[in-house]
């Protein structure tokens, strides 16, 4: 194992229903739109990689605001007020980083081993969460992929397949954390193991053809995984 990539969503921090969910429903607030996505069909809308594929499809099912004339601006406004509202809220230190997440890149870095974050949140919204870890271990990601750098989200395996081709490396040589099936599909897509510690919304997913789940990652005394579990496991899909 030679590279570690991070999903970020849901594995460095739990964002989704109390981030996320708030962020966009506070948008859409402030745009008047009467919208809100409660706790369960934010689950739902979840299946949708991407939040503006994710406003998008929401809108083409339930109905588009009255007098919108041009659809692609307003979610490319809507979104960008997200992502404001959610780093502000990742700022504020009210949704912390994921147990043993700290441990595993203070480890991997200690070890050698490269470290990398690849997901379909806008980039400032990675930047906020990586600066939870503070400003010497956020360094030690020497490739962040984020929002629109691919043009095919998750599942589709092209930002784990950009990641592999940026690092100069083996999909055999990477191995990835996932909380969500979507993010397996992209990394087993890519011909990566993954190991997935689930999140809020995704404990009931399927995760067959993942190297391991577990629920957490986890600190001591109750490490879940270590770094040599991640090397045996990446090295048994390599075999």
């Amino acid at each position: 194992m030679k590279a570690l990539i991070f999903d970020c969503d849901g594995v460095l921090v739990d964002t989704e229903r109390d981030g996320h969910r708030v962020a966009f429903n506070q948008a859409f607030a402030e745009f008047g739109l009467g919208v809100e996505w409660d706790v369960a069909l934010y689950g739902e809308l979840l299946k949708i990689a991407g939040g503006k594929e994710r406003m998008r499809g929401y809108f083409d099912r339930a109905g588009w605001p009255a007098g919108v004339d041009d659809r692609d601006e307003l979610i490319l406004k809507l979104h960008k007020r997200k992502t404001a509202i959610f780093t502000e809220l990742i700022a504020s230190g009210r949704l912390p980083l994921r147990s043993g997440v700290v441990r595993l890149v203070d480890e991997a870095a200690a070890a050698g081993i490269r470290l990398a974050v690849c997901t379909t949140s806008a980039p400032e919204s990675v930047g906020g969460v990586l600066d939870l870890l503070g400003p010497e271990r956020k360094a030690r990601f020497e490739l962040v992929l984020a929002g629109d750098v691919v043009k095919k989200k998750k599942p589709d395996p092209e930002i784990y397949v950009l990641a592999r081709e940026r690092l100069g490396l083996a999909a055999r040589d990477c191995m990835v954390i996932e909380d969500s099936r979507n993010g397996l599909l992209a990394a087993l897509g890519a011909g990566m193991p993954c190991l997935i510690t689930t999140s809020a919304y995704t404990m009931d997913e399927d995760f067959s053809g993942a190297a391991r789940v577990v629920p957490e990652l986890g600190d001591p005394p109750n490490v879940v995984v270590t770094l040599d579990d991640l090397r045996a496991l990446a090295a048994r899909h390599a075999a």
